[in-house]
């Protein structure tokens, strides 16, 4: 027998293990509870239900497969009913075709999984097969990640990556490796490797570490190494999530997406606002063209972008054949932490935010863009109490 059939052996023999009694809920129940909650956040981000579609973001879209499952299955609406304010249990307009109602629990985490990166997204894959359960069933074991706090602010920039095309997911290859700091998608949810414990061999003479793994509804479990990898290897939508990479801001050859040149532009407003007036030297307006920067600012006090106020250009720096979009992502990704909400009214009195003023002094700016064009700015994080880039750890 195979070391691998051994491994399934050992799998099958804990289906008959006495389950343990717990008070309160289950994990199952809290996963879907969280799951549940995940979706209330985005409606109340956005105002509205996630819906399906190839031209919704990737995320938006498996929020809209995991509330059809809620919606269907009986035990998991009389579940989260009670704290269903927005309405969301009943039935939507914009629902996944060809549903079947008759999913287990074990099947619902399982379907919970289907994200893909391309056009098959909201494709259904129905598992019923016995070593698919198990591979729900290794990451099934998670509790409330107590220190979430800390955790939140990874899980949002890698988001943010995503969107901008800084990191992208790849298919997850046979057992391949996994290390500290990694992100994944298992069963629907990031997951990060906070940690891995110490290498140990087990009775099958196989290597193994016990890992801590945070997942991005606010739970963590302490699931093995190879378990983890078996994991994401029967998960037809399991990912790695690469690491942030400056590749696709430059290129050696062009496209239709690139420019021949482009322009970061650092502009000072020369309002008289109070606010604008005490953090002048260092409230800069950061952004990307590929036209001329001064007519690009020559209307500025007529645009409430422009903050309605004339402004000065005190730094541009210009680079060649570069993706303008990606990169003025990228840029802003970085400073995202020193970003100024403030509400202007347009000439026609409506109210716009503008988005691309930070408060950060121009040196910080200069350091930005040599590590940009020396690829090296994806491994930085501006940090505003310090006033300086910071490498990630």
């Amino acid at each position: 027998m195979s070391d691998i059939d051994l491994d399934d052996l050992a799998a099958e023999l804990a289906d008959f293990a006495p389950p343990e009694k717990k008070g309160g809920r289950s994990p199952r129940e809290e996963r879907i509870i969280a799951g549940f909650e995940e979706i209330q956040r985005f409606v109340g981000t956005h105002g509205r239900p996630p819906q399906h579609g190839e031209d919704r973001d990737i995320f938006e879209r498996l929020y809209a497969v995991r509330l059809d499952r809620l919606r269907d299955l009986e035990e998991c609406r009389s579940l989260v009913a009670p704290m269903d304010h927005q309405g969301l249990l009943k039935e939507g307009e914009h629902r996944q075709p060809g549903f079947s109602e008759a999913m287990d629990d074990d099947q619902l985490l399982a379907e919970l999984a289907g994200l893909d990166d391309g056009s098959g997204i909201t494709a259904l894959r129905h598992v019923r097969t016995s070593a698919d359960k198990r591979a729900a069933e290794e990451i099934a074991n998670r509790k409330k990640c107590e220190d979430f706090e800390a955790f939140k602010p990874l899980f949002a920039r890698v988001r943010d990556d995503l969107k901008a095309g800084v990191r992208q997911t790849r298919p997850f290859q046979t057992m391949a490796e996994i290390k500290k700091g990694e992100f994944f998608i298992v069963g629907g949810q990031i997951a990060y490797v906070a940690e891995v414990g110490n290498e140990f061999v087990t009775d099958y003479e196989r290597r193994d570490s016990r890992l801590r793994v945070i997942y991005d509804n606010g739970t963590e479990s302490d699931v093995l190494l190879r378990s983890l990898q078996r994991a994401l290897h029967r998960d037809e939508a399991g990912r790695r999530i690469t690491e942030p990479s400056a590749g696709p801001l430059f290129s050696g050859e062009s496209s239709d997406e690139d420019l021949a040149s482009g322009t970061i532009y650092v502009l000072r407003s020369k309002s008289g606002d109070p606010y604008v007036a005490a953090h002048r030297e260092i409230l800069h307006k950061i952004g990307v063209t590929g036209g001329d920067v001064k007519q690009r600012v020559a209307n500025a006090k007529l645009d409430p972008t422009f903050l309605m106020a004339d402004v000065e250009v005190v730094a541009s720096y210009q680079l060649f054949n570069i993706n303008r979009t990606r990169l003025e992502n990228l840029i802003h990704r970085i400073f995202d932490p020193a970003r100024v909400d403030a509400e202007i009214k347009d000439r026609f009195g409506t109210p716009i935010i503008p988005r691309e003023w930070f408060l950060v002094p121009r040196f910080v700016i200069d350091e930005a863009v040599e590590r940009i064009k020396d690829g090296t700015i994806t491994g930085y994080a501006y940090d505003p109490n310090k006033a300086s880039l910071i490498k990630m750890e």
